[in-house]
């Protein structure tokens, strides 16, 4: 069975296909779990790897889009969000809230609306890579079609 009929893969790929019908969903060879493997995989610099991180507050989830080549400021996201509390969400929170596993958690193709932010430093790469709903498929977008594809706000939530 192709990746691209996975399910996961399936809604990534209708939602790039409705915002630019020229986008795809990219199949590697190798994995791109984590930012490094997609770096390696892809030839790309770290910085320009998407992490899709799902933050969990205690009324909500945020969807964080975090540069590769840096860490989620926790103490920036709760002062951004006005709340007191934050912390990663659950495996199981991240795979109902989405509907990916983690490994290929991609910022677009949710089962429902949440709230995203995007880290301010992708600015300084002409193209990202981000998962596409499973650990071997990316996508590749300019960071302006990132935050619309997304509806992001963009802010400066990384340490």
């Amino acid at each position: 069975m192709s990746l691209l009929n996975k399910e996961p893969v399936k809604r990534v790929e209708k939602s790039l296909k409705k915002f630019d019908p020229k986008q795809k969903v990219i199949i590697l060879d190798t994995s791109a779990r984590t930012a490094e493997e997609a770096a390696s995989s892809l030839g790309c610099e770290v910085g320009a790897i998407v992490k899709s991180l799902l933050f969990k507050t205690d009324k909500s989830h945020t969807l964080c889009l975090i540069a590769g080549d840096k860490k989620a400021s926790l103490k920036k996201i709760k002062k951004i969000l006005n709340i007191i509390d934050v912390s990663m969400a659950s495996a199981d929170d991240v795979k109902t809230i989405t509907g990916y596993s983690i490994g290929g958690v991609s910022p677009i193709g949710h089962l429902g609306n949440i709230k995203i932010m995007i880290d301010n430093s992708f600015e300084r790469f002409n193209f990202l890579f981000a998962a596409a709903g499973h650990p071997n498929c990316v996508f590749k977008m300019n960071f302006k079609d990132l935050q619309k594809i997304t509806n992001g706000s963009i802010k400066e939530i990384t340490e």
